[in-house]
């Protein structure tokens, strides 16, 4: 989009154009500053086989409106809720420590490895196969020790949280090694300064909050013409 180019044109009574202006204007500013943010984080890792992935980081209430602006952009939408994949979260685990998956030997958490065996138990013995068939299973590690633990349980996804770009480089020859078929994604502190350099290590998703939570909103504003004398 250029400065000053025509996006859409209204037609309408004075009072029903007034009456809709700042929430159309609200609207459309947010979601194409959404869109813009995601087209710019595509465009600096052209040239590497990675995705960039929104987050469930969104306003309450607009997040499938959301959503469908960073796809608009060119990224790829993440899960979008609670409901439609199994992500394992390090807040997850902490709240087994006193449930069945507490690590009794350590006192303390389960590991993600425990987790994932959990998950897919679940899957296998409570959800209908329809359904669990195309429930993703991931689970995010902090440290290269927990995902060589996690790899041969065969999670669908690692998340690879706040990892060095060396870390990450490590975390994909582990990956290739043992379990190709398991994508890792990048995650935490991932700016426009550092995708690339994120991207080049070889991980195959790259999730950015702030494609929802610090999009900078488009300037668009409405330009009001009367109609034609007589009109």
């Amino acid at each position: 989009m250029r400065a000053g180019q025509t996006v859409a044109r209204m037609e309408g009574s004075t009072r029903d154009m007034l009456t809709c202006e700042r929430i159309l204007l609200n609207l459309l500013c947010h979601l194409s500053g959404i869109a813009t943010a995601a087209r710019q984080f595509v465009n600096a890792i052209e040239g590497h086989a990675v995705g960039i992935y929104d987050t469930r980081k969104t306003t309450p209430g607009w997040r499938r409106l959301e959503k469908y602006a960073a796809r608009c952009g060119g990224a790829r939408n993440h899960r979008t809720g609670l409901f439609d994949a199994i992500l394992i979260k390090d807040n997850h685990l902490a709240a087994t420590a006193s449930g069945t998956l507490a690590d009794k030997k350590a006192h303390g958490p389960a590991s993600p490895a425990a987790a994932v065996r959990r998950a897919k138990q679940y899957l296998a013995a409570d959800v209908p196969a329809e359904i669990a068939r195309d429930m993703l299973v991931e689970v995010e590690v902090d440290s290269l020790a927990q995902l060589a633990q996690v790899l041969p349980l065969g999670p669908d996804i690692v998340l690879l949280d706040n990892m060095s770009p060396g870390e990450l480089r490590q975390a994909v020859e582990i990956r290739n090694a043992t379990a190709g078929d398991v994508q890792l994604e990048a995650s935490g502190g991932v700016s426009l300064d550092t995708v690339a350099q994120i991207a080049a290590t070889g991980v195959d998703r790259i999730s950015v909050g702030a494609l929802t939570h610090s999009a900078v909103a488009l300037d668009i504003g409405l330009d009001w013409t009367p109609p034609p004398p007589g009109n």
